[in-house]
């Protein structure tokens, strides 16, 4: 069975960082591409981040240069490391990936930035 589980959510003071995890299992993991996807209250749910199986990445345009994501394989991990948080960011934070293709999803984490 496919498992995503994400912690490292939390409240964070503007300017600050949080680093997020997500711990996978029932996957291949080192050929998975990963994501990472937001979602605010009363938004739809967006594509912050993307690493492939070989470790190239992608991101929004809004946290490029911000955010960080990465991967460790022997331990079937994606992690999004974010600096510099904004207000904007506030949102629950879920890791995706498509595996046999369908989509699995994480519960999500929630991070909150505050003034």
């Amino acid at each position: 069975q496919v498992r995503l589980v994400e912690s490292g959510g939390g409240l964070v003071q503007t300017g600050g960082s949080l680093r997020l995890s997500c711990r996978t299992s029932g996957i291949n993991f080192s050929i998975a591409r990963m994501n990472w996807y937001r979602q605010a209250p009363d938004k739809q749910r967006d594509l912050v981040a993307t690493i492939s199986r070989n470790g190239s990445t992608d991101y929004a345009d809004s946290v490029k240069g911000r955010f960080t994501i990465s991967r460790n394989n022997p331990w079937n991990m994606v992690y999004l490391q974010m600096n510099s948080l904004k207000l904007e960011d506030t949102a629950n934070y879920y890791c995706h990936t498509t595996w046999k293709s369908l989509d699995w999803w994480g519960r999500g984490t929630q991070v909150t930035v505050s003034s």
